[in-house]
């Protein structure tokens, strides 16, 4: 998984990845994100399939993730938003 950090925004590029390794990869991302991160938004693509839009839209669970928006700007991406609580 690739990621870039922008500000408070984390980017989590997950082309490529199967859902399993993307799901657990995004968890683990959450968990060591900063209290100061509120959004990663979720690179996961749409025209092969939506299999990882799907995982990150009802799978992934974590109880940092306040909610989740599909981007208006772009079908391939989800905003992930997240509680001040955790590290």
């Amino acid at each position: 998984m690739l990621t870039r950090r922008k500000g408070n925004i984390i980017e989590a590029d997950i082309h490529g990845m199967t859902s399993d390794e993307a799901y657990r990869d995004l968890l683990r991302l959450i968990d060591h994100a900063g209290r100061d991160v509120a959004e990663i938004h979720v690179i996961h693509g749409y025209r092969r399939g939506d299999t990882l839009k799907s995982m990150v839209m009802t799978r992934l669970r974590h109880p940092r993730i306040a909610y989740r928006l599909p981007s208006l700007q772009n079908d391939g991406v989800t905003k992930l938003f997240l509680k001040k609580t955790g590290k």
